[in-house]
C-alpha cells in the first residue's frame, strides 16, 4: 500500500474520531483537511513523496468555495427552508389534521391515515424532516393517545411520515443531490415523485390493515361525525390552499416554466400569503421565520464549506481512485456492488447527517455506479441509446435511480434504532407516557415497509426513470 492510500485511510479514520468528540461537523471537515494538506506537504519534503497535496490547494479551496457562493441553483436551499417554516407557523396543517380526521371518523386507524396523509403533504411542502416530525408529534401524538390508540402505533406513524420529507420533492436533499453530480434538479425531483407516493401508499395500507386486525389498537371515537358534503367541503377548503402552494411549485418545474430556483420564490412568497390568509402572518412570526431559515442555511452551508475543502484533500490524495478500485474489485457482481454501496450509505445514515453524506460520500461513490454494468435502458422502453426522439438526454438515468435509491437508504437509516434521527426529533417533543422503547417498536414496521420500498426501487427502475423520460416526449 502506498504512502497516498495510507494517508487516505487515515484521513477518513480521523474524520470518524473527530464526530465523537461532539465538536461542531464543518469546522472537523475543514480541520482535518487542513491537517492531512501539512501532512501531505511534509511528507513530500522529508520522505520524498509525491503525494499531490501541497499548499496551492489554498487558492483551490477559496475558488471552490466563491464557485459554491455563486451558484445560483444553491439559493433554492433558503427559499425551501423559508417556505417549510413558514407552512409550519401558518397553522395549515392544525387545520388539516382535524378535517382530514373527520373525513376518516368511521374508519378504525382514521386518525393514523390522517397523520400518514398529512404527512405527505408536509414532505411536498417542506421538505424539511426535522420540521415535519416535530408538527406532527405536537399535533397528534397527544390526540391519539387520547382516542386510546396503541402508542407504539402511534409514534411510529409519526416518524415514518415525517421522513418522507427527505424524498419527496421539493426535497432539500435532493436540490444538494442534483447540484453535486451535475443533474437536472426537476429531473431527480421527477424521479423521486413515485418511489415517495408509493412508500406514502404503503403507509396507509399497513395503517388499515393492521387496525382491521387489531381493533384495540385504534378505537373509534365517540364523537365521530356523519360523512356529509359538509365535512367534504371542510376537507377540500383545508388541503386546497396547501395542494395548490405545491402544485405551483412542482408543476412550474416539472412544465419547463420556472427553474427550481425561480419556483422555491413562488413557494416562498406563497407560504408567506397562506400564513397571511389564517391570519398567522405577522412580525414576530416573521422574524422566527427568517431566523430559522439563517441558522438552518448557515448550518448547511458551513458544512457545505468544510465538505469542500476535505473532498478536494481527498481526491487529492487519490480517495476516489482509492474508494473505485476497492469497490470494483468486490466479486459481488453490479448488484452485489450497488448493495454493499446502499448498505454503507445505510450505516453511515446512523452516525452522519444526510448533508455530511450528500457532500462527501455521493461524488466518491457516483463513478462506481456509472462503472457498474447495469444498464437502466433494458428496463424502460422510453430511454433509447440516451436519446429520446433525436433528442439528447443530459442526464444520465443510472445517476438519478442511484440518487433515489440513497434518498430512501438514507430515510431508513434516520428511522433505525438506535441512533435515528428521527426518533430523537420526536423524543423531544413526545407527551408524557411516551418512552423511548415505544418509538423503537413503532418504527420497526415503517422500517420493514422501507426496505420494501427499496428492493422494489431497485428491481423496477422504471419507477423512478419512466416520469423524468416522459418529461422528454
Amino acid at each position: 500500500m502506498d504512502i497516498q492510500s495510507i494517508l487516505v485511510i487515515m484521513m477518513f479514520l480521523t474524520f470518524i474520531g473527530l464526530l465523537f468528540t461532539g465538536y461542531p461537523i464543518p469546522f472537523v471537515l475543514a480541520g482535518v483537511a487542513a491537517l492531512f494538506t501539512l501532512i501531505g506537504y511534509l511528507s513530500d519534503i522529508y520522505l520524498d513523496t509525491w503525494t499531490g497535496v501541497d499548499f496551492m490547494f489554498v487558492g483551490m479551496v477559496v475558488n471552490r468555495i466563491y464557485k459554491l457562493m455563486d451558484n445560483w441553483v444553491l439559493v433554492a436551499v433558503p427559499m425551501f427552508i423559508f417556505m417549510g417554516l413558514m407552512l409550519d407557523k401558518s397553522g395549515v396543517a392544525e387545520k388539516m389534521m382535524f378535517s382530514i380526521q373527520d373525513l376518516f371518523g368511521k374508519v378504525r386507524g382514521g386518525l393514523a391515515v390522517t397523520v400518514a396523509l398529512i404527512g405527505i403533504i408536509l414532505a411536498a411542502a417542506t421538505g424539511i424532516i426535522g420540521a415535519s416530525v416535530v408538527l406532527l408529534g405536537l399535533l397528534s401524538v397527544p390526540t391519539m393517545l387520547k382516542q386510546g390508540y396503541n402508542k407504539p402505533l402511534a409514534v411510529g406513524v409519526v416518524c415514518g411520515s415525517g421522513t418522507l420529507g427527505i424524498l419527496i420533492p421539493p426535497s432539500i436533499m435532493l436540490v444538494i443531490m442534483a447540484d453535486q453530480l451535475g443533474l437536472s434538479v426537476g429531473d431527480l425531483f421527477m424521479g423521486a415523485v413515485f418511489p415517495g407516493l408509493i412508500l406514502g401508499t404503503m403507509y396507509v395500507a399497513y395503517i388499515l390493515i393492521s387496525c382491521y386486525f387489531n381493533p384495540k389498537w385504534a378505537p373509534l371515537p365517540e364523537d365521530r361525525k356523519e360523512l356529509n358534503f359538509k365535512v367534504v367541503l371542510n376537507v377540500l377548503k383545508s388541503i386546497l390552499p396547501t395542494a395548490g402552494l405545491i402544485i405551483a411549485v412542482l408543476g412550474s418545474i416539472f412544465m419547463g416554466i420556472t427553474t427550481p430556483t425561480e419556483a422555491s420564490g413562488v413557494g416562498a412568497l406563497g407560504a408567506t400569503v397562506l400564513a397571511a390568509i389564517n391570519k398567522k402572518f405577522n412580525f414576530k412570526t416573521l422574524k422566527e421565520v427568517m431566523h430559522g431559515t439563517f441558522n438552518v442555511t448557515g448550518y448547511i452551508f458551513g458544512i457545505f464549506i468544510g465538505a469542500t475543502c476535505f473532498a478536494l484533500v481527498l481526491r487529492g490524495l487519490g480517495g476516489d481512485e482509492l474508494i473505485m478500485s476497492a469497490l470494483t474489485g468486490l466479486p459481488l457482481g453490479p448488484y452485489g456492488v450497488m448493495a454493499v454501496l446502499l448498505g454503507s450509505v445505510f450505516i453511515l445514515g446512523f452516525f452522519l447527517d444526510w448533508i455530511e453524506i450528500t457532500l462527501i460520500m455521493l461524488p466518491l461513490l457516483a463513478p462506481v455506479v456509472a462503472g457498474l454494468d447495469i444498464s437502466i435502458t433494458e428496463h424502460s422502453w422510453i430511454w433509447v441509446n440516451g436519446n429520446i426522439g433525436g433528442t439528447l438526454l443530459v442526464d444520465s438515468p443510472d445517476l438519478i435511480w442511484f440518487c433515489v435509491l440513497v434518498a430512501v437508504s438514507l430515510q431508513t437509516s434516520f428511522l433505525t434504532p438506535p441512533v435515528g434521527f428521527a426518533i430523537f426529533y420526536l423524543r423531544g417533543v413526545a407527551p408524557e407516557g411516551i418512552e423511548l422503547m415505544h418509538i423503537y417498536k413503532g418504527v420497526v414496521p415503517f422500517i420493514i415497509l422501507q426496505l420494501i420500498g427499496l428492493f422494489m426501487i431497485a428491481m423496477w427502475p422504471q419507477l423512478v426513470v419512466w416520469l423524468p423520460a416522459m418529461a422528454y416526449q
